[in-house]
Order: structure tokens, then sequence, then C-alpha cells
């Protein structure tokens, strides 16, 4: 078997995934999903020009030495856009697998570890009433666990992940544009009011509800210790992105003063940006994903490099992943042995669902994997000729007094 063509398309309903489909002598085809949030034009213009010229003539079913050609042949190694390229590239090469063995991708990973894998669903309110609007929406609609978000009295703009008021349902944040909005942050104000509002969160809802919250790498590592102390009582499921996980020994200082679980991980896309953090257990969940990683080769390595630390999954699951990395994660939540949970929010739209076929599905707050061989989904090529590209830009941060700070 040999690859003999492979095509790049970037569009979509309201995003612009970037789509890999490798086409093979024996009319077998595998997808992948490229997409680099608000840089997506960088990962197809480095898969067209460098890497699937690179594929042509090769044994498709060979997808750990591509893996290795594309990453260690490489001068100069990793990086954001290479490495969403690498996943679009792997993720089809394993769906090719899959439908040569007949089998869905799971099966090829050892098996199902569970039937269902749990995920959560991003509740948020412009104020706290609302939050409590929201969360109770998504309780009703099935959801064992919910992310919470609110904005901050006071806050000169909407605090990370925040909706207007009363547009708390199916939550998506619209970054279209070249030029990127703006948020005012202060911490001292998040402080003062984000532990309170939590703990009335955990009150009205009881103890069963699992509760996520996101600081999206606002606080020092100080900041970050004293925060995870103070919310101990509420019991998170998991506190998010405390600090900046660049200096992986500076979670030393959360962990010597919290036993809040910490989840880290949906900006790296490399094995050796987290290894340190799970091999000294300064976290209990990590969250990279599948397309950022690299694809499912490496990010099956960290996976189990993970399980030998007591670290649990939570892939990243925001819109800006098409749903072939999603699926390519339920595959991955289905088998992994150290599974903890799924981000997700809504994918299935008419149009979404018209340009990605698939019998996955999400239900009652969990997400089951088609048995169909590969990844379990397909791509209309006609529907996505309804599509182009369209610039977004994620925002950025700024203190009240002008100083850049940290998304």
């Amino acid at each position: 078997m040999k690859i003999t063509d492979a095509k790049v398309f970037v569009g979509g309903p309201g995003k612009s995934y970037v789509t890999i489909k490798i086409m093979t002598d024996e009319g077998v085809y595998g997808l992948g999903d490229a997409t680099l949030k608000s840089r997506e034009s960088l990962t197809a213009k480095y898969l067209t020009d460098y890497l699937v010229p690179n594929l042509i003539g090769k044994d498709p079913r060979n997808s750990e030495d591509l893996w290795q050609f594309f990453y260690r042949g490489a001068y100069n190694r990793g990086g954001p856009i290479a490495m969403a390229a690498f996943g679009g590239i792997d993720m089809a090469l394993w769906d090719i697998k899959g439908k040569v063995a007949n089998l869905p991708l799971y099966q090829l990973f050892g098996g199902k570890s569970r039937e269902g894998a749990l995920v959560y669903a991003h509740a948020t309110g412009a104020d706290l009433e609302d939050l409590m609007d929201s969360i109770a929406y998504y309780k009703d609609e099935g959801y064992k666990a919910v992310r919470v978000q609110c904005g901050i009295p006071g806050m000169p703009t909407a605090s990370y992940g925040v909706s207007k008021k009363g547009a708390f349902k199916n939550y998506i944040t619209d970054f279209s544009g070249i030029h990127p909005d703006v948020e005012v942050w202060d911490t001292g104000r998040y402080m003062r009011f984000m532990p309170d509002a939590l703990a009335q969160i955990r009150d009205k809802f009881g103890p069963e509800l699992k509760i996520l919250h996101d600081v999206h790498h606002r606080l020092t590592p100080r900041e970050a210790a004293e925060f995870a102390k103070e919310v101990e009582p509420v019991r998170l499921f998991w506190l998010e992105d405390p600090t900046p996980a660049e200096d992986q020994d500076a979670l030393r200082l959360i962990r010597q003063h919290s036993t809040t679980p910490i989840a880290i991980g949906e900006v790296f896309n490399s094995i050796y940006q987290c290894n340190k953090m799970i091999e000294a257990e300064l976290i209990d969940f990590i969250r990279v994903a599948v397309t950022y990683a690299g694809g499912i080769t490496p990010v099956k390595r960290i996976v189990d490099l993970a399980g030998l630390h007591h670290v649990r999954t939570g892939f990243h699951g925001a819109p800006s992943h098409s749903p072939l990395c999603m699926a390519a994660q339920a595959h991955l939540n289905a088998w992994a042995p150290n599974f903890g949970i799924q981000e997700w929010l809504v994918l299935g739209t008419p149009e979404c669902d018209a340009l990605f076929p698939t019998q996955h599905r999400m239900d009652d707050g969990m997400v089951w994997v088609s048995d169909a061989p590969g990844l379990g989904m397909d791509f209309d090529e006609r529907e996505a000729s309804r599509y182009e590209y369209q610039p977004s830009s994620h925002p950025v941060t700024r203190l009240e007094d002008g100083t850049i700070w940290n998304y």
C-alpha cells in the first residue's frame, strides 16, 4: 500500500478547520485535523509545501516511522505549527490503519476500558446569578460535570470564558477578525470574589456535581498556591491552569500548600513540555490535545507516562479542534486506563454534522464512541466547498495599567 495523494482543506461552519485527507493506491483514505487556533493558514501552508510532498509513495501503515521522519528528521524540532501539522498527518495514518484492519481505533490501542466517557460542559455567567442559571441548565441537560466561569464585579471587561448576560447556552467565543480583542484583568478583584462564588455554587448544587474552574494562567505561583488552598473546602474536580507552566518547577509551590487537583497542558505540543510535572506528580490531569501535541502516536506516550504517575487524562476539547480531533480523543478516552474527563463544547450543529458525518454521540453527560473502522468519522468535500478560510485572532490580556498579561 502506498500514499498517492493528500489534500488540505481550510474552512468550516464558523471555524477555519484544517482538514487533511490522505489517499492510497488501494482506495483507502484517512482523515486528520491540523487546526491551530487563529493560525490555521500556517499549518495548511506547511502541510502543502513541505510535508505532503514527502508523503507521496510512502506506506501509510508505517505511522511510527513517518512520525519520526517528520519530527526527528527536522533540524528545528517541534513548535505549535509543526506539531499541529504532524498531528493531522498522524491522525489520518491511524485512520487508514483502522480501516485496513476493519477495526475502530480503540481496538488497535488495546480495547475499551469503559463504555461511555465522562465529559464536562462550560457553564458561564456575566454575574453569579447568571452563572447559577447556566449551571442549572447544563445539569438539567444531564451533565454531571461543569466548568464554571463568572464575571468579576468591578472588573473593566469580562474575565476569561465569560458570556454576556443571559447568553449561557452552548457558549462559544467569537474570535473572528485579524485584530484581537483586549481583556482587562485585575488579580485582586478575582482573588477576593471567586473563592466565595465557588463556595456558593457548591452549597447550591450539592456534593455530587463535579465542579471545574479555569484560571487560564492569570496568577503567579504564590497567588495560585493561596487560591488553591482557599478553595479546598469546595472540593473542586480540578483547578485548571492556575499559573503559566513554562517553569514546571513553580508548580511545587502549589503542591506544598494545597491538595486541590491541578489540570494543565492544553497549550503543550510535546511530551518534553510536561514530562517533569508528570514525573514529579505536580499535576493531577494532563490536558494535551491530539492535534496540538502532534497526533495519536506521541499522545499515547504521554498518556502512558501519566498513568505511571497517578495522572489522569483531561483532553482539551475547545471548538478550535475539529470533530476529527474529538473523534481521535474519543477513541483514546475509551482505551486509556487512566482516563479522567473530556472537555466538551457543542460541535453537533447541523452544519458540522453535514461536514463531518459520524456515529459518535454525546448523551447524558457521556461520549459514546462509534464502532466504525478507523476514526469512525467521514468528511464531505462537497460541504467543504461551501467554506473558505476566515482569519481570526485570540484575545490578549492587559492589566489595568496597560501591561500585557498572560492569556
